[in-house]
């Protein structure tokens, strides 16, 4: 499964956010030149973010972004979804009732498709997986293993 950048874009603006720890609102120009992005691209990132409630618009010429929950509350899930869509990635078309399956009675066909439940069964494990991960799990992640990364973060944003 190949997912656009937009999702790593998402989680990287919403990690910087969250070190942040304040409610003053970052532009769309000043998140994407922390990291040399397309402001217009990025934009339309952050608009889906807003749909799903992830973050806050805040309108006028000092607004910008903010998280709309902690990040406690902020799955990679969460993101995926609000980016990519809700959609499974695989989506069974029943092949098996064609070509070699078409002689087949129906009653060959009353059980889901092998194949889909096994591809079912792995996403299912993968989305698991994401939910079960948060922007503070990554946050503390990127906090041990690059401690410095919070406080560029703030200065970036004239935070510091």
């Amino acid at each position: 499964m190949r997912m656009n950048q937009g999702v790593e874009w998402s989680v990287h603006v919403l990690l910087s956010l969250a070190w942040l720890d304040d409610d003053e609102p970052v532009s769309t120009a000043s998140l994407a030149a922390s990291y040399e992005l397309p402001v217009a691209y990025l934009n339309k990132q952050l608009q889906a973010l807003v749909r799903a409630g992830l973050l806050r618009s805040l309108p006028g010429a000092r607004g910008g972004f903010v998280l709309a929950r902690r990040p406690e509350d902020i799955t990679l899930m969460d993101v995926v979804a609000a980016i990519e869509g809700r959609e499974f990635a695989f989506q069974c078309t029943e092949i098996r009732q064609h070509g070699m399956g078409q002689e087949a009675p129906q009653s060959a066909f009353r059980r889901k498709c092998a194949v889909d439940s096994a591809m079912q069964h792995a996403e299912l494990q993968w989305r698991k997986a994401l939910a079960a991960k948060t922007i503070a799990d990554i946050r503390a992640e990127a906090d041990s293993h690059a401690p410095s990364a919070a406080r560029l973060a703030r200065k970036a944003y004239g935070r510091a």
